[in-house]
Parts: C-alpha cells; structure tokens; sequence
C-alpha cells in the first residue's frame, strides 16, 4: 500500500629508483605520484586534534565508490559525505586513543575494479570497515572478498535485495554476507514504489521498459514490471541498450510501434538522460520514469525533459529536520562536489561504522583485525538518528527505514512530488 506523507514541490608512490637524484627530489615526486593514485588516503581537518589522545595510531574506513567516469557525480557525494562524518569524529575524539582517516578507492562503477580495490582494503589490519558500493553489480564482487577477511560494509546505496536476502529474497529469503549491511530501502519496494504512481497517480496504462542489462537496472525493472501489470497496465514492449550507448534511435523504433504512454527504465543517468532527448527528437514524447539511478542533476543536462520521473530513497534530503546539521557542516567544507543522492546515507553509513567501533573498542581495548568480529556484531545492533532518520538493520542487514520519494522534472530542476512507503 502506498501511504502519502510529504507532498512538496522542491536536490607510491612510484618509488624511483635511482640512488644518484637527491633524496628531496625523491621525496617531491612520491608526493606528487601518490597524490595521482586512485586510491588515497584523506582527512579532513578533524584529523589533527591535538586534544585527543590519538596515541594508539590511525585506523582507516575505506570508501569503495566510483570517482571517476559517467557516475562520479554519485560517488563523490558518497566520498566526501564519508570523509565529513570522520572529520567530525575525529573532532569528538569519537574512538579514543585512535585517529580515523579514509582511504578512497574509485572502482570506476566496475566489478573488476572493484574487486581489485577490496582486495587492497583487506589487505590492511588496519582498515576497520568499508562504505560502498554505490553499484549492486560492484557490490556482488565486493562481498565475498571483505567477508573473508570479516570486513563490515554498509553500502550507502546498493539497492537490489539480493545482496542481503540472496537470489530468492522473495520466497525464501537467506542471507550469506553478515558482514554486509545498507541504510537505503530496495528495490523490490522502490519498483512496486514507481509503478504505482505511475499507473494509478499519472494515469500510465501502455508502458514501455527498456534495460541496461546491469545488476541494478534489470532488477529495479522487474519489480517495476511485477507491480505495473498488478495495478493494470500493459507492457506494451521490451527493450535493452548498452552500457556504453549513446545512440538509441534503434531502440526507440522497437518500442515506437506499440505506442507507450511512458517508458521505464532500469539503469543510470549516463544512458537515460540522452534516451530521453533522443525520444522526445523522434516525436516519442512521453514521460521517462526511472529509478535512484537517474535521480541526479546529470540526467538533466544529459537530456532529461520536463515530466521526466525517478523514485529515489529516503526522504528529499533538504526537507528533513534530522538533515540539517549534515546539510550544514557539508556546506561548510566548501566541497567542490555536491553530496547528491546518497550523501546523506553515505554520512549515516560511516557514523554507523564509527559509533560501532567505539563501543567496540570500549574500555580502552586496542584494535586488532581480531575485533573484526565484534566490530559487525555492533553494526548489527546499532541505532541512532542519523540524518535519513532513524538507522537500524534487520535480521538481514537491510535498513528498517522503508521510505522513498517520487520526483518530477520541473522547470528543469528535480521537484519532490511524492514520499511515502510501499507495503509493510
């Protein structure tokens, strides 16, 4: 069931060898050659409170997320909000004895690349959980590599329920990572989420869907499909495009015969927002609904037209009152990126982390990789109000905050146009 809450119109180095150059050379160009890695270790200026005893060393919370390509817009957000709540912490003298810095690794919106980055995380005693990924298709490579080292990972927004209910989560739902955790709801409630808006609050009843084929957009469509046809529209046709497309007049004459009223689409903004103009440029001008990942200003610019739709989770970020201290010190930092969709979730997924860890390490216990364990345990029964509200898991590691919010291109901008939740 739909429930109706908000109704608002508003988003190293390369270590050169060469032992006749003179060491302070050496020394620049390390600096200059790790300041051009992928994978670096930041902090912010709460990483130098003199006032707290950070004797025992410095502990890392990774950040697998993608910094460069098509989707960094997303994972900068995911970066820089993660890097905020650590700042803030080390400020708080948040675990004492120890220091707490981010190391960024961009996995480039790629499992491989992915893969690879966990791989050098867990190979750090030192790194006491991960926050990522930003795609389920990286998530699924990410897993199996932290839970062997018994990594904890809370995704800031990996949507698809398989990732903490396994591949029949709608039957018989078992879960195989108890080191995995996410604050955002799924897409079997986000799906359903969009469908009925679009068939019983926009009027849609002959609906095209088009895929990208990845983990996330083949998922998300499916609920979408489930729920359309539940709620009495047809699917009037099936289509798929490429990752890396940029020209779909093909796929726009396979759908064009069957005259849509609007089209669904399962995948990310890169592809979506061109899809959009080229249908409008073909005279297929229909609304385009996708879900959290088209919810991003990029869609826009790319092509997203007026009466475009997305669901997204959570609640618009800049209406919620448990938002606006993040709000503000993100302002603060003057961060060249905005925090975008998931940087509310990203800030509530590191605090997640770090509020565990300092009970964990309660009484002044020292870290080791050892405490690993105990660490997800206290993930496992956190709680606190976070900037998306409530944060706290199931027996799944799946967030118990259910919520998720339509919105509307309008005057080209992103405008909330409904919040609320589907089912239980």
């Amino acid at each position: 069931m739909l429930t109706r809450i908000v109704r608002t119109k508003a988003e190293k180095g390369h270590h050169v060898r060469n032992h006749t150059v003179k060491a302070a050379v050496l020394v620049a160009g390390a600096l200059l050659l790790a300041a051009c890695s992928t994978n670096k270790t930041e902090s912010g200026s709460g990483g130098n409170n003199q006032s707290c005893d950070q004797s025992k060393g410095t502990l890392v919370i990774g950040v697998i997320a993608p910094q460069s390509g098509g989707l960094s817009a997303l994972g900068l957000g995911i970066k820089n909000s993660a890097m905020l709540a650590v700042d803030q912490a080390n400020e708080k003298c948040a675990v004492p004895g120890y220091k707490l810095s981010v190391q960024t690794e961009d996995d480039q919106a790629t499992a491989q690349v992915g893969a690879q980055a966990a791989t050098r995380l867990s190979s750090n005693a030192n790194v006491v959980g991960v926050v990522g990924t930003l795609n389920s298709s990286v998530a699924q490579s990410v897993q199996p590599i932290l839970k062997a080292k018994n990594i904890v990972q809370v995704s800031p927004a990996n949507t698809n329920p398989s990732l903490t209910r396994g591949t029949d989560y709608g039957t018989n739902p078992k879960r195989e990572y108890a080191n995995y955790f996410r604050v955002c709801a799924t897409d079997d409630l986000q799906g359903p989420f969009a469908a009925k808006y679009l068939v019983g609050k926009a009027g849609k009843k002959n609906i095209a869907v088009i895929t990208d084929g990845k983990t996330y957009g083949e998922g998300l469509a499916g609920e979408f499909k489930k729920e359309a046809v539940k709620e009495g529209a047809a699917i009037a046709a099936v289509a798929k495009v490429g990752e890396k497309d940029t020209d779909f007049s093909g796929v726009i004459n396979s759908i064009r015969g069957s005259n849509p009223d609007a089209v669904y689409y399962g995948g990310e903004y890169p592809q979506a927002g061109p899809l959009s103009k080229q249908m409008k440029d073909a005279g297929l001008n229909v609304p385009v609904m996708g879900g959290d990942g088209i919810y991003d200003p990029k869609f826009i610019e790319l092509g997203g037209k007026e009466g475009d739709l997305a669901t997204s989770v959570g609640a618009p970020t800049d209406t919620l009152d448990t938002a606006k201290a993040f709000v503000s010190a993100y302002k603060a930092k003057a961060y060249k990126d905005d925090f975008s969709a998931y940087g509310a979730f990203s800030y509530d997924a590191t605090n997640a982390i770090i509020g565990s860890l300092a009970k964990t390490l309660s009484g002044g216990t020292a870290w080791s990789d050892g405490k690993r364990a105990d660490l997800i345990t206290n993930v496992q029964s956190y709680s606190a109000q976070g900037a998306t509200g409530e944060v706290k898991f199931d027996q799944y590691g799946d967030s118990t905050n259910k919520l998720l919010t339509v919105y509307k291109v309008s005057g080209g901008k992103w405008a909330a146009d409904e919040t609320g939740t589907f089912g239980g």
